[in-house]
């Protein structure tokens, strides 16, 4: 079954499935590694596998969030809209890095600009603001599914975007009404939300959009919502 629910994936995500992502326990304690295959199968969720990941919320200057849907490629939630980039770090030295989330923000960094094309020169660890972390479980299907603690990150930039279609099947830009539009069909089963993004929106976006000219960090850093 495991053979078969790989079929749809190209190289690039057969590659990215080799990865090692960073394991954890539910207070964010780094307690190892994992690939990130063994990480989104649902077997060893189940077990209570649990890893780091991160959610970019990027705005630009008209305070519009960009949206993207998953490509069809994807070993999770494939063809969902969802917010403007998520992934993981890697368990790497500098991907580890604890103070002020600088290894997350790296990791959102490198994402960033082999995700959605956003070259060097446009974007910098300094413009990526650490917000908040939240936990998150969900099945994708009977095979896959996602077990994390979050990073919700937030960026507000003009940026050019060069998205990597193996990773973004289509993105726009979205007002907070729109947003609230395509939350709604997707409630009618008219769109495909992944349900993280649909966390983070509900339960943050809509409260921080009115402030986002003002917008500073202001997490807690001894919880994770959702816990």
């Amino acid at each position: 079954m495991f053979q078969a629910s790989k079929t749809h994936l190209d190289d690039l995500q057969k590659k990215r499935l080799e990865e090692k992502c960073i394991v954890i326990d539910k207070q964010d304690q780094v307690i190892g590694a994992e690939t990130k295959k063994n990480c989104h199968l649902m077997e060893n969720i189940e077990k209570g596998l649990l890893h780091r990941a991160f959610s970019v919320v990027l705005f630009n200057r008209k305070n519009q969030l960009l949206v993207q849907q998953r490509a069809d490629a994807k070993y999770t939630f494939l063809g969902h809209f969802t917010d403007s980039c998520s992934s993981h770090p890697l368990y790497t030295p500098e991907e580890l890095e604890e103070k002020d989330a600088v290894g997350v923000r790296k990791a959102a960094l490198r994402c960033l600009q082999a995700e959605l094309g956003i070259s060097q020169e446009q974007i910098f660890i300094k413009d990526i603001i650490f917000m908040s972390r939240n936990y998150h479980k969900s099945p994708s299907d009977d095979i896959w599914g996602e077990h994390e603690v979050g990073y919700l990150l937030l960026v507000r930039k003009d940026l050019t975007l060069n998205p990597d279609p193996r990773e973004v099947k289509s993105y726009c830009y979205m007002s907070q009404e729109d947003l609230q539009d395509l939350l709604e069909r997707g409630a009618r089963g008219e769109e495909k939300i992944t349900p993280w993004f649909r966390t983070i929106a509900e339960g943050f976006l809509f409260s921080w959009w009115p402030y986002l000219e003002d917008v500073s960090p202001f997490m807690e850093p001894d919880k994770i919502y959702g816990l």
